[in-house]
């Protein structure tokens, strides 16, 4: 028969909860966070590419004369963005996995289903610039 809890026992271990919980968290707003910046990196691409896009099929601007054009700049931009969000993803799965290690799963991350999501459109981005959609 296991001996009921003292009072400083129960407090300890719902205080060791709460900081798990709050470590987890801290890691979840990291992935977000890296999320909001891999959107903004591919977004910024996508629309240089297009508005550079419709101004050279208007002829209103001439890119011939630059060192690096706006379709370089903008794959760039995009591959940037997925790197960031493929490097971010895997440090967060290493981060929860070595936390799930510790102290028991917590389930599926919601920031880890953005990013996945985030990152199938910054490929669907990704190959509109390349293949000129």
């Amino acid at each position: 028969m296991t001996e009921p809890q003292s009072l400083g026992d129960k407090l300890a271990t719902d205080r060791t909860q709460l900081a798990s919980e709050r470590t987890r968290l801290a890691h979840e707003r990291t992935l977000m966070a890296w999320v909001r910046t891999a959107a903004s990196l591919i977004s910024f691409g996508f629309t240089i590419d297009k508005t550079f896009g419709f101004l050279r099929e208007q002829k209103t601007v001439d890119t011939s004369a630059i060192t690096i054009g706006p379709r370089a700049f903008a794959l760039m931009m995009i591959g940037i963005g997925l790197t960031a969000l493929l490097l971010a993803a895997a440090r967060h799965r290493q981060d929860m996995k070595a936390l799930n290690a510790v102290y028991g799963s917590s389930g599926y991350s919601l920031a880890a289903v953005v990013a996945v999501l985030v990152g199938g459109l910054g490929v669907l981005g990704l190959a509109s610039v390349l293949l000129r959609f």
